[in-house]
């Protein structure tokens, strides 16, 4: 049993061997594509001969999938005359035609796998147009003189790149023969009269460069040859890259000399390179970072010439910044050096309506605080028939400052002539003389104290440290004036009548320097109408409508300064000047020096006091004062040269 059985089995197992077998045949004879297989072709009457089978086999091999029956060989991939030559002896066409024009263009494809492309009865271009003169309308023809045409030149044009000049011409000499091939060779005979012209060119161009004619002689420099090679030929690699090389030459010896800062040398390199390539990125990067290091320098020599003026070295500074403009003429900081040589000239440094003090050198303290007063020119005196007017204001003429000048902000205070009195142990005309012209209240008039002196005040009675020191001659204010100059170091003196003038004024041309006629607001400490004395007096003449709360001296500072910032100007006290007394204008100095005369014994006091009437606060009102005089009405205050 169990051997029928396996026998059996045997027997089945090989029916359907058989049968599994006779159905893969027929799947592999009828539908191979279920297999992933390419189908059987069958033969066609076609003969093929082995070079056309192998032909076929290329073609597969290169494109993938093989071309459709009837597809032209010239439409089929790339064309044929651009394919290699090994592909195209491999590739001979089928042709279809009659036999002789079929003869023919085989004959021209053997001579064009020779090279025999033009020029000959047996080159390829002659035997595809004797195939067209008998079948004008061949496309395998017409096909061919195209391949052939593009191969001559693109040969052509890869001769003249490869710079052989000799070769490319023979080649345009073919292609010219060909129909449209004076069209075609236009453009590339373009290109090899530039090779012709342009390889002597650069040559001779890098022979000059190597001896060291970069930019020189005119007309046979390295760059004028570039230049020529350019004009004929604009895209030409070389020449431009041998522009760029001689500009950098150049560039690197300004970046030498910017590095030395010799700045002169560097800006003619710059525009000797700017010559060469006036827009290159090189070039332009370098000219920014000329400026930026050319600029800073200026900077740093104002900074120098600065220092120079301070250090009163005028000639020293004005060399540094003559350099500074020549480098840079536009940098701003040379605007403001000017204007600080223009104040150190006409005021040692300082600004006009700068506010200083001299420190004293041999002892702590220092001098009365000073304003700068500006240089200008003013009208002095006042004219007939002006308010108040007086023949010793005659005539009117015009004074000129040329330099600035300082003067005391304020009059000088009983504290700061205590200062002087403790360090020189000076002795006042009134302590010497007999005393000072004092208030009386009870009469309402001046009288003599034979004991005041400049520690009191207006009525004879000690007076604090902050009000203007009076009671002193013009001898006394001018021991003062001494002192500080020894104690400073500085050049100072009672101011010239003109400068006292041109001051209170400050530039107004009014009466007063408030304007005209009782002042609108507390100005100055002046006899008006609404004061009072302790015992209820009031003043016979005086600004109407006006009352400052002082009946006698203010402390100093106690009003509103004048537009050239100079407190009690016209009030409080009137002041000492330097200059002599003369009835009038007549030969005055127009300079604003003081007018003085070896041994006169009156002195001008200018400005109004507490005690003044309205015309005495107009600012062309002087008055002439023996210089011995000791006043509660008169002080004075310092000016000091710049």
């Amino acid at each position: 049993m169990a051997g029928q059985s396996a026998t059996g089995w045997q027997r089945k197992a090989g029916i359907g061997a058989a049968v599994a077998l006779l159905l893969f045949a027929l799947i592999y004879r009828f539908l191979p594509s279920w297999l992933m297989l390419p189908p059987t072709v069958p033969a066609t009457s076609t003969s093929v001969s082995s070079s056309s089978a192998s032909l076929g086999n290329a073609a597969m091999s290169l494109n993938s999938v093989p071309a459709s029956a009837g597809t032209s060989i010239y439409s089929a991939g790339p064309p044929l005359a651009l394919a290699p030559l090994a592909a195209r002896v491999a590739s001979a066409p089928l042709y279809v035609g009659a036999p002789a024009v079929v003869d023919l263009l085989k004959q021209a494809h053997a001579a064009e796998l020779a090279e025999r492309w033009a020029g000959t009865p047996d080159s390829a271009a002659a035997l595809y147009q004797r195939a067209l003169a008998l079948a004008p309308g061949n496309a395998d023809a017409r096909a061919g003189l195209s391949a052939l045409s593009q191969r001559l030149a693109s040969n052509a044009g890869q001769a003249i790149d490869d710079g052989d000049a000799r070769a490319a011409q023979a080649l345009l000499n073919l292609l010219r023969k060909l129909p449209g091939g004076l069209t075609a060779t236009t453009p590339l005979q373009a290109r090899l009269f530039v090779l012709e012209h342009v390889r002597p060119l650069l040559r001779e161009a890098a022979e000059q460069e190597r001896a060291g004619h970069a930019l020189s002689p005119a007309g046979f420099s390295a760059l004028d040859l570039y230049r020529r090679v350019l004009m004929l030929d604009p895209g030409n690699v070389v020449a431009t890259r041998g522009v760029r090389h001689l500009q950098h030459g150049v560039l690197l010896q300004a970046r030498a000399a910017l590095a030395g800062e010799d700045y002169p040398r560097a800006n003619r390199l710059l525009a000797r390179a700017a010559s060469v390539a006036p827009d290159s990125p090189e070039l332009i990067a370098m000219r920014a970072q000329f400026e930026q290091a050319r600029r800073e320098h200026a900077r740093a020599l104002v900074a120098r010439a600065d220092a120079a003026l301070q250090a009163h070295a005028p000639q020293l500074a004005q060399q540094l910044a003559a350099q500074a403009r020549f480098m840079d003429s536009t940098l701003p900081e040379l605007a403001h050096y000017a204007a600080r040589l223009r104040d150190t000239r006409l005021y040692d440094g300082y600004r006009p309506g700068q506010v200083f003090a001299d420190n004293f050198i041999d002892r702590a303290g220092s001098a009365p605080t000073m304003v700068v007063i500006p240089a200008g020119t003013f009208v002095m005196g006042s004219h007939p028939g002006r308010p108040g007017f007086r023949s010793d204001q005659a005539p009117a003429h015009t004074v000129t400052f040329s330099k600035g000048f300082a003067l005391a902000r304020s009059e000088i205070s009983v504290a700061q002539f205590r200062a002087f009195v403790r360090a020189t142990g000076y002795v006042t005309d009134a302590e010497r003389d007999g005393g000072a012209m004092v208030y009386d209240e009870l009469s309402g008039r001046m009288r003599m104290d034979p004991s005041a002196n400049w520690r009191d005040g207006y009525n004879g009675q000690p007076a604090p440290g902050d009000l203007p020191v009076i009671n002193i001659s013009w001898s006394d204010a001018e021991a003062y004036c001494d002192w500080l100059s020894k104690a400073t170091g500085k050049d100072y003196r009672l101011p010239s009548e003109a400068e006292y003038e041109y001051a209170e004024r400050g530039g107004t041309t009014t009466p007063y320097w408030w304007g005209h006629g009782s002042p609108k607001q507390r100005v100055e400490n002046l006899a008006g109408s609404l004061d009072r004395s302790p015992k209820g007096r009031r003043w016979d003449n005086s600004f109407r409508d006006y009352g400052d709360g002082y009946w006698g001296p203010a402390p100093v500072r106690s009003f509103l300064p004048n537009p050239y910032g100079l407190f009690d100007i016209d009030g409080n006290v009137s002041e000492w000047t330097e200059d002599c007394w003369h009835d009038n204008y007549v030969r005055a100095p127009g300079n604003g020096s003081a007018w003085v005369n070896p041994g006169c014994q009156n002195r001008v006091v200018r400005g109004s006091s507490w005690a003044s009437t309205p015309d005495q606060a107009l600012s062309a009102w002087r008055m002439d004062m023996p210089a011995d005089l000791r006043s509660a009405r008169i002080g004075f205050r310092v000016m000091r040269s710049l």
